[in-house]
């Protein structure tokens, strides 16, 4: 291409499913860059994106990723046997919390391996879903202030700003985002209010279960620790009504209170009395007189 490509910015079409899988690849890892690089080729002034090649073996770190000899060798790999008639367009990577932006570890990466002029670096924060493309421009290496995304399905290019300011960040999201939201199914509010009745039910069950084991257990402990009384029998004489003691288990007599058990030859009868006896008034009493005259 003639040296007036690098006086102005790149025109970038890319793919919506290509977007759908840089995606899908910085997402895999929320916590280190990814990196991979752009397939497609240059046709009319423009930079088109028809496909990616994910990175594999790169050496990455929170804040920065390389490729390696590996990365290399398996991206050529992918090239020739899948995309024979396609070349390296640019390259991506992710930049998770970070923000949309090159660092100088990136620029140095641009500068040596995707230093042709239609050639863009794709940057991609999975945290905030935010997109930018950079290309050359006047030999610096700049933001891209707009770029297409293509339907391969034969749909209309839609354009998307690449300015970092919110609201165009919000309607570039918008444009491309296909892929489901987690959680967000279709009849899901129905299965949520049959959740809620099952967590009451068992929630229900579970504290009448904790209220039975409590009464379970107190009613052991009761029967372990605190005396129980129990009958004992007792052999009664029918015409006196005294027990007959010769009769008894001597363990049982043993354990019985001393006052709960009269002693022998000192019971009387049912309704009789130990006092003594009244004189018989049928019989003649002597008088005895001792006085003196």
């Amino acid at each position: 291409m003639s040296k007036s490509g690098k006086d102005k910015h790149a025109n970038v079409r890319i793919s919506t499913e290509v977007a759908r899988q840089i995606r899908q690849h910085a997402r895999s890892n929320l916590k280190t860059e990814v990196c991979g690089v752009l397939i497609g080729g240059f046709e009319d002034g423009s930079t088109h994106v028809r496909a990616c090649i994910a990175g594999a073996n790169a050496a990455q770190g929170g804040a920065h990723v390389t490729f390696t000899q590996d990365t290399w060798e398996h991206i050529y790999k992918i090239k020739d046997r899948d995309f024979p008639d396609e070349r390296i367009v640019g390259w991506y990577h992710s930049h998770p919390g970070f923000g949309i932006f090159l660092s100088d570890h990136d620029s140095f990466i641009h500068k040596n391996f995707f230093s042709a002029p239609e050639q863009v670096a794709w940057v991609f924060d999975p945290h905030s879903d935010e997109e930018g493309c950079f290309g050359w421009h006047g030999g610096r290496l700049e933001r891209i202030p707009r770029f297409a995304f293509t339907d391969q399905h034969g749909g209309e290019p839609a354009n998307a700003s690449n300015n970092p300011e919110p609201i165009h960040q919000s309607e570039s999201v918008s444009e491309w985002d296909e892929e489901p939201v987690p959680n967000s199914r279709s009849g899901d509010n129905d299965d949520s209010g049959s959740d809620k009745d099952l967590s009451k039910l068992a929630q229900t069950a579970s504290t009448i279960f904790s209220h039975l084991v409590v009464l379970l257990i107190g009613g052991l402990l009761v029967w372990y620790l605190f005396p129980r009384p129990y009958p004992i029998a007792v052999p009664v004489d029918p015409q006196t009504g005294r027990i007959i003691r010769e009769l008894m288990d001597p363990n049982i007599l043993n354990s019985l209170s001393p006052n709960s058990v009269p002693p022998p030859g000192n019971s009387a009868a049912p309704g009789k009395s130990n006092a003594p006896a009244a004189p018989d008034a049928s019989k003649p009493q002597t008088k005895r007189n001792d006085a003196h005259p």
